[in-house]
């Protein structure tokens, strides 16, 4: 038997750059119990917690729960990349439908360092080998940083399939600006135009300037996640139910496609999307709002048509006609995104989950999409995972 899961309470601290703000125990804990209170309820009625970091020790989920108690439940640290916030929820939600646990705490929280993105542990294979294997007989340029080799080398291959023009990713930069404005919590609320995204320095030519890249970030998301029952018996918010939920791997094709889109997630994506549409019984075109993982801004175009927004070739389009925001066909990252908000790993999908519960509420303020009823949250993480979540108004 599979229970309705709600979404009862979020947390959300304001992301910082790298050493700004506070050890990751204060930030993970105040974010935490942000969520209670928004929940209304005390930690002792939390049954588990699914808590999410990329770089940290062993246990540091523990460590950060026990600046907000010491209840003796189950506590399970995850990692899954940058998709780890969103794969504390799906644990958390798998929780609640199978009847396991009525109450579940989902925290996911970073202390990142500033600079590139590079491993911890250079003594053992690397978990990213053969994305690294592949991004060298793809795109070389060995010189560049991975994350920006892959993701623009992702970029590359739509414009040379579909002719798409550099200044479109300028577009997507200068939409996030304009959203991130209105979003007390980003860390970047300057406007910035297509021409000023097109004016910052080039990180790779004809591919990508500095702009189009998300920065490194510190910060902590959190949200409470239960039963109807419970929310029953503790008088808790019921106005928004995650309706569907997938998470996948990759398949064969990340590398047998030989195609850098699918070496960054495409794939992993559309079957995602998919799964939950089916779930769900809707389609794209049914949806209001989105948060997608637009840690550059050539991922959030090609996100597009993976998960059905547009079709495949469609998304320049899709965005020289404004559907990717207020007033078009579908608001794309409120918020921000990764790209003016800040990725801090792991609490990026809990931080997109905060986003669209208060846009179902109808209080996310400025940001506030009209009418929002359907809302898709797609999160992911190279290496790879991908979790896309519905969660709807009711």
């Amino acid at each position: 038997m599979s229970h309705d899961v709600f979404v009862a309470g979020v947390g959300m601290i304001p992301f910082t750059k790298p050493g700004a703000g506070e050890p990751y125990p204060q930030m993970a804990a105040t974010a935490a119990r942000a969520a209670l209170a928004d929940a209304g309820i005390g930690y002792e009625a939390v049954q588990q917690a699914y808590v999410g970091y990329v770089y940290g020790d062993s246990t540091a989920g523990q460590r950060a729960l026990y600046e907000v108690g010491m209840s003796g439940i189950p506590i399970v640290n995850v990692n899954n990349n940058c998709s780890t916030g969103s794969t504390a929820l799906f644990l958390a939600r798998q929780a609640v439908a199978s009847g396991a646990a009525d109450c579940v705490l989902a925290l996911g929280f970073e202390q990142m360092s500033p600079g590139a993105l590079g491993a911890v542990f250079a003594d053992r294979p690397s978990p990213f080998e053969h994305f690294d294997r592949a991004t060298a007989e793809l795109v070389g340029h060995e010189e560049i940083p991975l994350a920006l080799r892959y993701f623009g080398g992702a970029g590359l291959a739509h414009m040379q399939q579909y002719g798409t023009l550099l200044s479109t990713f300028a577009k997507v930069r200068a939409k996030a600006s304009r959203h991130a404005a209105n979003n007390p919590l980003a860390l970047f609320r300057n406007v910035v135009s297509e021409e000023d995204v097109m004016n910052t320095p080039v990180m790779w030519p004809g591919v990508m300037t500095r702009l189009m890249a998300c920065p490194p970030t510190c910060g902590a998301a959190a949200a409470i996640v239960c039963s109807e029952a419970f929310a029953g018996r503790h008088g808790l918010h019921r106005g928004v139910r995650i309706r569907a939920q997938a998470m996948t791997t990759d398949r064969p094709a990340t590398f047998e496609a030989r195609d850098m889109r699918e070496v960054v997630g495409f794939g992993m994506a559309q079957a995602a999307a998919q799964q939950v549409y089916e779930a769900a019984g809707i389609g794209p075109q049914d949806l209001d709002v989105v948060e997608l993982h637009d840690c550059f801004a050539q991922n959030e175009l090609i996100s597009y048509e993976a998960l059905g927004l547009c079709a495949p070739g469609g998304a320049e389009q899709f965005i020289c006609d404004g559907d990717n925001s207020y007033g078009g066909k579908v608001v794309t990252n409120p918020s921000g995104g990764l790209l003016s908000k800040g990725h801090p790993l792991g609490a990026t999908g809990l931080a997109q989950c905060y986003e669209l519960t208060h846009q179902l509420r109808g209080t996310a303020e400025q940001r506030q999409v009209e009418g929002a009823r359907l809302a898709l949250q797609h999160n992911l993480g190279l290496g790879g995972a991908c979790v896309v979540t519905l969660y709807e108004r009711v």
